[in-house]
Formats: structure tokens, sequence, C-alpha cells
């Protein structure tokens, strides 16, 4: 699932290099984290309730998923003023994710087949909340990318104005694109588990 709590939006600082004539830098910056929850067990249902019941909740709702990962962006630009005209001088944007995975703390004693089923259910949450992860950080390339392409503008609050609009829609299409893909994860749950059971399964099988 994804967590995106706002308490950090894209906010682009404004300040202004005079008569500087370089190239436009720019920098995204993403950093990840990982935190954990414990859940115990020694029963597919035990397993499944613990997930239910400890799991984290996703931002607007009490429900509880088996994963999460939580997006925070920021970011800063520059503006050079020269000529009577404004241009982006330099952008940073950065994204911080925190990806939350559960921990299975009692697997010793639990039988083969449910630690097959944990290691390919397991699997597919990190997998998953990763993919939200990568979300994130293309869509933070996306948005620094559209910021360096604006046009000079006559005045430099306008300029920020026009960035202002860039990072909102920005992150506007990045909550689209990450509901878009949980959408279609929710679909092919059944079959990619079946798929990653299957795989482990045939594995375990040559190791004998």
């Amino acid at each position: 699932m994804l967590f995106v709590p706002r308490y950090m939006p894209l906010l682009l600082g404004f300040s202004m290099a005079i008569a500087a004539c370089g190239p436009a830098d720019a920098a995204v910056i993403a950093t990840r984290s990982y935190s954990y929850f414990t859940i115990k067990g020694k029963t597919a249902d035990q397993l499944d309730q613990q997930l239910s019941s400890n799991g984290p909740t996703a931002s607007g709702s009490s429900a509880r998923h088996p994963g999460a990962t939580k997006i925070r962006f920021g970011g800063d630009a520059t503006y050079v003023q020269a000529g009577g005209r404004c241009r982006v001088g330099s952008a940073k944007v950065t994204v911080h994710t925190q990806i939350i995975l559960p921990r299975w703390t009692n697997r010793r004693g639990a039988s083969k087949q449910l630690s097959m089923i944990w290691d390919a259910l397991s699997s597919d949450i990190r997998r998953h909340e990763e993919r939200h992860a990568e979300i994130a950080r293309n869509q933070a390339r996306i948005m620094e990318r559209q910021i360096l392409a604006l046009p000079p503008q006559s005045t430099c609050e306008r300029m920020q104005e026009l960035v202002t609009d860039v990072s909102t829609r920005g992150i506007d299409e990045h909550d689209r694109l990450q509901a878009r893909f949980d959408r279609i994860e929710a679909v092919n749950f059944q079959n990619r588990m079946l798929r990653l059971l299957n795989n482990r399964m045939k594995i375990s099988g040559g190791e004998r």
C-alpha cells in the first residue's frame, strides 16, 4: 500500500542570483529508510490476523495493511534575473521514502509449508513497496526536468508561480500513478502469489 503523508509537500524556496549567466543546475536527492513491525504465529490464519491487526495504516483510513511506504517530497529552486528576464538558475527536488515491512519473529518451529508461504508473501510485499518508492523517485526526476524547462519570465515572481504550478501538478500526477499501481497489483495478486509459490516449491524440490 501507499502512504503519502503531506507533512512536507514540495516547497520550492525563492532566492535570486543577480546577473549570473551559468547553465541551470539540477539535483534529485532521493533517500530511503526501512522500519519493521512485528508479527507472530504458527499458522497461516494467525499470521494473517497479525498482519491485519499490527500492519500500518494508510493515509485517511483506519484499515491495516501488510506493508506501507511513506513518501515525503521537498525541494528548492533559485532564480536568475538578467536582461530584464528571470529564469530558473537551479532546482533541487528531494524525496524521502520510508518502507514499512512485517517481520515474523517466531518462525522457528513453524512448518516448512508455512515458511514457504511466508517467504513468497513477504518477498512480494517488499517488492510492492520498493516499487512505490521507485515511482516517487521517477516522478521527482520528471518534476525536476519540467522545472528546468520552464521558459524565462518577465519577473521572478511569475517564475515562482510557474514552478509552484509544476510541483503541484507533479505531486497530483504522482498520486495518480501510485493509485493506478495499487489497482493493478490488487487484480494480479492471486496469480502472482501462485507463481511465487510454484517457483519456491520447484527450488525447494531441487535442493533435496
